[in-house]
């Protein structure tokens, strides 16, 4: 498949491409106006206070790791989300997220709300209510017992000073002294202030481990939560070409599915690829000032689908060089596919070429001939069949188009069928052939009846007439399945009413055709030429005023 093919429904279906990305554009722009400024807080808290110790171990920190996931657990819990609530008089929390920074002690709680202020309030909050889950909860019995064991502390660390500064003295006093005596009372003392000293030191760490000082399970606010100022959403921007690229995806899917599910004859590759037939001609719809006129070739002229008769004229006189066509069917698949009207101009433009034409009205339950050109239909081709020895004195009639003649299908029998494939048919088809270059036969749709498979068996070729758009691959398949089972010979088909705008049509030759004539029939270089030859003397004119 070659990339075309791919771009093909897309450009088909270009409509609903604009109109989906169109629609989801507005649709999201008018939902993100309603739309509320978002704001965000974020206070960072740290467990422990091994990052305050100038020797931390590795335990210490893996403690306050595993410590710091615990409480960013126990921060989604509902008795936080209750308590902070409490505290603030909400009956209501806004969206927040606990994390733990990657290999660290540290928790950040973020809160994201449409209102700065309580965004603020509920982040730190949060925080509060963690601080107080931690065995360091700051209550009034704890508060006292702290306060005692920092006078302690206090103290303890005035006596290692006054110790310490004992021991200094008595060694400095000692380097002067010569009595033996002397320095052994010395030296005895010295050794007695070193054991006050580690016992001091050892009474000093026992009370420091009481405290928070130190503390592994402890929790400090070291970022608190500040009052946000900018949004940080939505972004109305994104939001928006989301939702065009969203709507332009669903629509490109939505053009390949309908193409996907499409199974009408479209154009001459999908009748070769289908069929495996030829496609003669290719009748552009006719639109404008020829949408009433249902036989342009009679009325001469430079049309799209003047040409396109001329072209299926032509085809035709190659397709029967190996075997001329003396007669020839005409039918389509379904009704209301153009197959009359094919009747009509192909015999008119068979005639303009200098053949002399017949065209036999074979649809004997909705003929249409006399009525495209205007003829009486009181006899006809049934009056000529219910004969003993069929005749064509006085039916044939006359047309505006000179060598043109009709033989319409006159009254409707109820045995359509049983006149068509008797022997006086075939006698009146070889009488007709005796004054006619070319016999068109008009026949009714091949699936719905039997008549087309019956005359196609005494003609000498079959046209098979597709409606561009609309005949379904199946039917077609069908149609023409049952005349190759009585050995038709089917020499092409005629797509009609092919679009001469839109991607992946057979409009080229139109368009190209366009451009060589102008509307008016004339060459459109030498009216170019006409047009520079007036104004040229148009300017000269004036110049000569």
């Amino acid at each position: 498949m070659e990339l075309k093919e791919y771009i093909l429904p897309l450009r088909k279906w270009w409509w609903l491409i604009v109109a989906s990305v169109f629609i989801a554009t507005v649709s999201s722009y008018l939902a993100t106006r309603q739309q509320s400024p978002i704001y965000q807080a974020r206070t960072t808290i740290m467990i422990g206070s091994a990052i305050e110790n100038p020797n931390p171990t590795g335990n210490d920190f893996w403690l306050t790791q595993q410590l710091a996931n615990t409480y960013a657990d126990i921060a989604k819990r509902e008795p936080i989300k209750q308590a902070t609530m409490a505290a603030l008089g909400l009956n209501w929390l806004p969206e927040y997220t606990v994390r733990v920074v990657a290999n660290t002690q540290l928790l950040e709680i973020t809160v994201v709300d449409t209102s700065p202020p309580r965004a603020q309030a509920v982040a730190a909050e949060l925080a509060n209510q963690l601080i107080r889950q931690t065995p360091t909860n700051s209550d009034s019995e704890t508060q006292q017992r702290q306060a005692f064991i920092k006078a302690q502390l206090d103290d303890l660390e005035v006596k290692i000073k006054e110790t310490k500064a004992e021991i200094d003295k008595k060694q400095a006093d000692l380097a002067n002294l010569f009595s033996a005596r002397q320095i052994a009372d010395t030296q005895t003392q010295i050794a007695g202030l070193q054991t006050k000293l580690n016992t001091l030191q050892a009474n000093y760490a026992a009370l420091l481990s009481n405290t928070q000082q130190g503390s592994i399970n402890t929790i400090s606010v070291i970022e608190p939560a500040v009052l946000p100022t900018k949004p940080i959403g939505p972004n109305k921007l994104a939001t928006i070409l989301l939702a065009a690229a969203i709507g332009l995806v669903l629509a490109a899917g939505a053009a390949y599915l309908l193409e996907y599910l499409d199974d009408t004859l479209k154009n001459p590759d999908d009748v070769q690829k289908e069929l495996s037939l030829t496609t003669l001609g290719a009748v552009p719809v006719m639109d404008g000032a020829t949408a009433g006129d249902e036989l342009p070739v009679l009325s001469g002229g430079h049309s799209a689908a003047v040409e396109a008769y001329r072209i299926l004229r032509t085809n035709l006189q190659f397709a029967a060089v190996d075997r001329p066509l003396h007669t020839l069917l005409i039918t389509s698949p379904a009704p209301t596919e153009g197959k009359s009207l094919t009747v009509a101009n192909l015999g008119a433009a068979m005639a303009q070429a200098g053949k002399h034409v017949v065209l036999v009205d074979g649809d004997l339950h909705r003929p249409r001939l006399h009525r495209l050109f205007k003829l009486r239909n009181n006899t006809g081709l049934t009056t000529a069949l219910l004969e003993a020895r069929p005749s064509l004195d006085g039916l044939l009639q006359e047309t505006t188009v000179p060598g043109l003649h009709v033989l319409t299908s006159g009254p409707l029998p109820p045995n359509a069928a049983e006149l068509l494939g008797s022997a006086r048919m075939k006698e009146l088809l070889a009488e007709v052939q005796t004054q006619a270059d070319l016999v068109v036969v008009d026949s009714p749709p091949s699936t719905a009846l039997s008549d087309a498979a019956i005359l196609s068996t005494q003609t000498d070729g079959v046209l098979l007439v597709l409606d561009s758009g609309h005949t379904r691959r199946e039917v077609a398949r069908r149609a023409l399945d049952g005349l190759r089972q009585v050995n038709a010979r089917v020499v092409g088909a005629l797509l009609n009413r092919m679009p001469t705008r839109g991607a992946g049509y057979y409009y080229y030759y139109y368009y190209h055709y366009g451009h060589y004539y102008s509307d008016d029939g004339r060459d459109p270089a030498r009216a170019r030429e006409q047009n520079r030859d007036r104004s040229g003397r148009g300017k000269r004119e004036k110049t000569s005023a």
